[in-house]
């Protein structure tokens, strides 16, 4: 059963009743009224360690009347690594030198200085760590008028997202992009950080304007589902390590 998130028919019925997990080819597929399930793009849901099928198996399982891939962020993932990290690996790995080129985590405000103060606090350590821990320096700014980081920090970045297999390299890209910070999604890849915490630092300064202003309920409804996301991600890795 192939089901295409992006069609025009985003929430195709639930046709399946009962929803297992089943080693298959080395590693371990979903399976839907006993058939493997499959990816938009026709590759069968095979992922590599059984707490992760588990953990996928349980959101396909969830699913009411119509299935709603928006509330099954584990089964994206393993979409997008199955249907496009092997053919896109050397890309993603650039994608996160692209986004340390940018890093949120490096640039403080430089006003208010209660603000400043939070930021300083919160991120140096992370940024102490990456430097100790992964051989990643990189320049500290105040304002948001963007500075350059050390060429051979961005390599190494880009080494370091290489050197993993496509799954975890998928959630890493989707770490970098959820937290507008590379450093933060190795923190959570490393297990620096859970997803809440890094999705906590990430915005500090919106944080900061809520407890000043309050929050309407848009943003508020926003904010809710990129922390769930943030849940997922960690999920993610923790299912990938529990071989």
């Amino acid at each position: 059963m192939a089901l295409r998130p992006d069609s025009p028919n985003p929430k195709p019925r639930r046709v399946y009743i009962a929803v297992a997990v089943a080693e298959q080819d080395g590693g371990f597929a979903v399976t839907l009224d006993g058939r493997t399930a499959k990816t938009p793009a026709g590759q069968r849901l095979i992922v590599p360690t059984p707490a992760l099928a588990e953990a996928i198996a349980a959101e396909w399982a969830t699913q009411a009347d119509v299935i709603d891939f928006a509330a099954m962020p584990l089964a994206r993932l393993a979409f997008t690594a199955l249907d496009r990290a092997e053919d896109a690996h050397d890309a993603l790995a650039q994608s996160l030198a692209r986004a340390a080129e940018a890093d949120a985590l490096c640039y403080f405000a430089e006003a208010p200085q209660d603000l400043a103060a939070r930021q300083t606090a919160a991120w140096s350590p992370v940024l102490d760590w990456a430097a100790q821990a992964l051989n990643l320096h990189f320049v500290r700014a105040k304002g948001v008028v963007h500075i350059p980081q050390p060429p051979e920090t961005l390599a190494r970045v880009a080494e370091l997202a290489r050197s993993l297999d496509g799954f975890s390299l998928t959630g890493l890209a989707f770490a970098a992009g959820l937290f507008e910070s590379a450093i933060l999604a190795l923190a959570v890849e490393r297990k620096r950080l859970s997803g809440p915490e890094a999705f906590a630092l990430s915005r500090l300064e919106e944080a900061h304007q809520e407890e000043r202003w309050g929050v309407d309920a848009e943003a508020a409804a926003r904010t809710e589902g990129l922390y769930r996301d943030a849940v997922a991600v960690e999920r993610w890795f923790e299912g990938l390590d529990c071989v």
